[in-house]
């Protein structure tokens, strides 16, 4: 019978006996004048996969592979092998008359995890497997600590995260979902830059807390002397470049926040945000729309996918409700029956709604508070929500026919919000007004949490304004949040290769 050697399960304290031991082959290699780690480079021509899709075209054909054993069954003077790349796996034959007795009591030393190279040719076993028979092997690099078995198994699921590079190794559908990520950004640079977009970069370190919500990170510039603090947002230096003359931008780029962090959030994650001159709001839902729809089919395939068991249409034209009427849809609470701010308070004490600014609540406030409670736990599938209070919405542009209200939008898919835009402020008396009331507010924030108050008003980005900026619409998106969807990863720390963690 076969002797079966695959990838066997571990102890933690057996994992420093079996490193000892692979350490002594090694030495034992290198006394030989064998050292693995002294091979620089290797030219294989073929990958796994590319021999299964081209089997009848490659049959007996040379090739030479390059990749990781993960598993042995040895049948003394003959082994088949598991050989994995970048693109899968493939069984491979290896006999001691083919390769020479002196070759292959070595290569009956190797270990699981090795990285090997092989040359030999692609053949069919007689059960049907799709193979090759090996002519030659080589060791590349030695592998000092053993595989896990079955890393799915693994119970301690932060060590995934900790240690991608083993996820990466033993589960293959998650080497897939960081290749579908690539392939979702540079399908949307494509689909961006086909319509006359330029991609910018702009800088990570900003010499001001900006009044933004968000906490920032905190540095020192040695050399200025100064503090610093990296981004929180892309927006403003993108709109200095619509004020310079460039009329479609955008920029996929690491934003920083200093805040919490669960299946939906991390402290460095990407966003896409995309500036276009001459256009409004709906311009940009007609925009994202657009561009959902291309990547979910280009991605996967169809317009309709399963996001966490839920089947999501992307293709059927999305829902766009005011959050006006969204309230009343879902709630039943009209908020042009609110006569004044204290009628508001009231209703929504009596729907026990919480309302964070308490007494000081104005009608936009009370709204908001109501499209959380009743509103976003409903909003499954793709659906846009516009017309947003001015009150929390210092970098739109408001709406002529309703000043409380601005000409913004989100969207909203698996009750998850997806991406901001606005027809964007160009007026820069207001924006210096807005700008100034959020830095207060911020600042009484920090103040009364013991903190000295640092948020400031960008007076550069207020002096751009000055001097004129077309009207534009703005739309900012969640790239990992995009990446959740497609690739049905259920958090964010599924779709980050390597998510921020705690030390151990």
């Amino acid at each position: 019978m076969a002797e079966i050697i695959e990838n066997t399960e571990v102890a933690e304290q057996d994992i420093n006996v079996l490193k000892k031991i692979r350490i002594e082959k090694l030495t034992e290699l290198k006394s030989a004048g064998n050292d693995p780690y002294t091979v620089t480079k290797y030219d294989f021509d073929t990958l796994a996969q590319t021999i299964r899709d081209n089997f009848d075209a490659l049959e007996n054909t040379d090739v030479k592979l390059a990749g990781r054993m993960m598993s042995r069954r040895d049948m003394g003077k003959a082994n088949f092998i598991d050989v994995a790349d970048v693109l899968g796996r493939i069984q491979v034959y290896v006999r001691m008359n083919d390769i020479g007795e002196e070759t292959f009591a070595e290569f009956k030393k190797w270990d699981i995890g090795d990285i090997i190279a092989v040359e030999g040719f692609v053949f069919k076993t007689r059960k049907g497997e799709i193979s090759v028979h090996a002519k030659n092997v080589k060791l590349l690099s030695k592998s000092l600590l053993p595989l896990p078995e079955k890393w799915h198994g693994l119970k301690d699921t932060d060590m995934r995260y900790r240690q991608r590079y083993l996820d990466l190794i033993c589960n293959p559908q998650v080497k897939d979902t960081f290749a579908k990520r690539s392939k979702i950004l540079r399908e949307t640079r494509n689909f961006l830059d086909s319509r006359g977009y330029l991609e910018v970069d702009t800088p990570v370190l900003h010499t001001l807390e900006i009044g933004a919500a968000a906490r920032p990170f905190k540095t020192f510039h040695n050399t200025l002397g100064l503090d610093m603090f990296l981004r929180i947002e892309t927006e403003l230096y993108l709109k200095r470049l619509i004020v310079g003359g460039f009329d479609r931008v955008y920029e996929i780029g690491r934003i920083f926040r200093n805040e919490g962090m669960d299946t939906s959030h991390n402290p460095e994650f990407t966003t896409l945000e995309m500036y276009q001159a001459y256009t409004d709001y709906f311009g940009m839902m007609d925009l994202i729309e657009e561009l959902f729809v291309y990547l979910t089919k280009t991605i996967c395939g169809t317009g309709v996918i399963t996001y966490q068991g839920i089947e999501i249409d992307m293709e059927t034209k999305w829902k766009r409700l005011t959050m006006a009427q969204a309230v009343k849809e879902y709630s039943g609470a009209d908020f042009y029956t609110w006569e004044s701010d204290e009628a508001a308070r009231l209703e929504a004490k009596s729907r026990e709604v919480f309302v964070p600014e308490g007494d000081t609540a104005t009608k936009g406030h009370v709204l908001i508070a109501f499209f959380e409670k009743f509103v976003e736990e409903k909003l499954i599938q793709p659906t846009i929500i516009y017309d947003y209070p001015v009150e929390n919405s210092p970098l739109a542009k408001r709406k002529p026919s309703e000043p409380g209200f601005t000409e913004r939008f989100e969207f909203f898919i698996y009750a998850r919000e997806m991406g901001n835009a606005f027809s964007e402020l160009n007026d820069p008396i207001d924006q210096r007004q807005r700008f100034e009331k959020q830095a207060a507010a911020k600042n009484e924030q920090s103040i009364k949490a013991g903190q000295k108050g640092t948020a400031q008003v960008d007076d550069d980005f207020i002096n751009a304004l000055e001097y004129g900026m077309p009207p534009t619409g703005g739309l900012g998106f969640g790239v990992d949040r995009l990446v959740m969807l497609l690739t049905d990863s259920a958090s964010i720390r599924d779709v980050l290769l390597f998510p921020t963690m705690r030390p151990i």
